[in-house]
């Protein structure tokens, strides 16, 4: 009340100025009452502001509560360096030397067994396929020709003999008929073959005419687009650097394998099938499980080491050809029950200290929920062991800010793997 009397004080008009001539004396009650108004505008504004700014969402980041892994701890006997390899790669090339007219691939695209990549200047080829074409054609159309004229020379056949029976004209003529209808005979048999022929150059021209498409061997990813429109490219090298020798490279995501180079000294303790652990060099904290797929037996000389083939059990985007990768080689132990760790764990900055216990916020539905938990006193690495108190999946608000109440709405800005 104080503040909205001193307000009003403000507000009041001199007495010496409030009323001028002619005016009425409602003039002072008007003023009194804009100020009234004046005054609740400022207050609703004010209100609004402070319920806006209070239920305002707070922004937060997030991660996911993971289980354990429930596989046996194994613990690396070897470590070892190497490469990302493609067993299935190729660079793809056409299969006779000729201008490219389009080159429909670029790098990064994925393509499918038999898609078109680029297409090479055809028309003489075309040209030839339309010319053998019209030779069979024409082959066969004779096929017909003689086939009506051996049907003609048969029936004049039986007719000589019919009036050689009869004593109407001599043997001479009817063995001269006989004779015409072998020669057709034997004249169809060669029409035929040549419309076999004629046949057959069609389809090497449609084969040359096919070799003018370059087409996906296999499923896989443009890594190089090696030519461009314009450029000859032929399956043979040529020297002076003017033809291509491809149009580009594929590799199959799926054969993705590690070639690593291990110390012939410490090539015992490999074994075939033996688990493995494979950290990039771009991602030192991703962890990919592998396996050993075989020992290469052959040792390079000069480096003294022996090549360990390494699959990959998780395949992801992130993975591709010539990355730098450490391989730890495992060695399992028997599982033991008793001590398998329970519980989920989460990041270590996610559990905090409230009212001498530790809590963790979660998120569902858009509201922050506070929950007590029991956790490991130490964290392993950048994750913490959570006991009691969460299960796998749920999510969790990492570094929640010292005023994050129970039920405020929060907003997630950045999620963490």
């Amino acid at each position: 009340m104080t503040s909205n009397t001193e307000l009003l004080r403000q507000l009041k008009i001199d007495k010496s100025a409030r009323e001028a001539p002619g005016d009425g004396g409602g003039s002072g009650g008007r003023a009194v009452w804009i100020g009234l108004a004046v005054l609740v505008v400022l207050l609703a504004l004010g209100g609004g502001a402070w319920f806006f700014l209070a239920h305002r969402p707070v922004e937060v980041r997030t991660a996911t509560a993971v289980a354990p892994s429930a596989s046996a701890e194994a613990g690396a006997v070897l470590q070892a360096t190497g490469y990302v390899t493609a067993r299935r790669q190729a660079t793809v090339s056409a299969q006779i030397t000729g201008t490219l007219t389009e080159v429909l691939i670029e790098e990064g695209d994925r393509v499918k067994k038999g898609q078109v990549l680029a297409r090479l200047e055809d028309n003489a080829l075309r040209a030839s396929l339309d010319s053998a074409r019209a030779n069979a054609a024409a082959a066969h159309a004779n096929v017909l020709q003689t086939e009506a004229q051996l049907t003609q020379a048969r029936r004049d056949a039986d007719r000589q003999e019919a009036l050689v029976g009869r004593g109407l004209v001599s043997k001479q003529l009817a063995e001269q008929a006989r004779t015409q209808a072998d020669t057709y005979r034997a004249q169809l048999n060669t029409a035929r073959r040549q419309a076999e022929a004629a046949d057959a150059q069609v389809g090497v021209g449609q084969v040359n005419l096919d070799y003018t498409v370059v087409r996906a061997p296999f499923d896989g990813v443009i890594t190089d687009k090696a030519a461009q429109v314009g450029e000859i490219v032929s399956p043979l090298s040529a020297g002076g650097g003017f033809t291509r020798t491809g149009v580009g490279t594929i590799v199959d995501m799926d054969s993705l394998e590690i070639d690593v180079d291990v110390n012939e000294a410490y090539i015992g303790r490999v074994q075939a099938d033996m688990p493995a652990e494979a950290v990039l060099d771009a991602y030192p904290e991703w962890r990919i499980p592998a396996h050993v797929i075989a020992i290469v037996p052959a040792a390079d000389r000069g480096k003294a080491t022996v090549k360990v083939r390494v699959a990959l059990e998780q395949k992801d985007a992130r993975i591709v050809p010539d990355m730098g990768v450490r391989v730890s080689f495992l060695e399992r132990r028997a599982p033991s029950q008793a001590n398998a760790p329970k519980g989920v764990l989460v990041p270590a900055d996610a559990v905090v200290r409230r009212d001498d216990r530790d809590v963790v916020y979660t998120v569902a539905e858009g509201k922050a929920a506070r929950r007590p938990v029991k956790a490991a006193n130490q964290a392993t690495g950048d994750m913490r062991l959570v006991t009691d108190g969460l299960a796998a999946g749920d999510t969790v608000i990492v570094s929640p800010p010292s005023d994050l109440a129970d039920g405020a709405a929060v907003r997630t800005a950045t999620t963490t793997p």
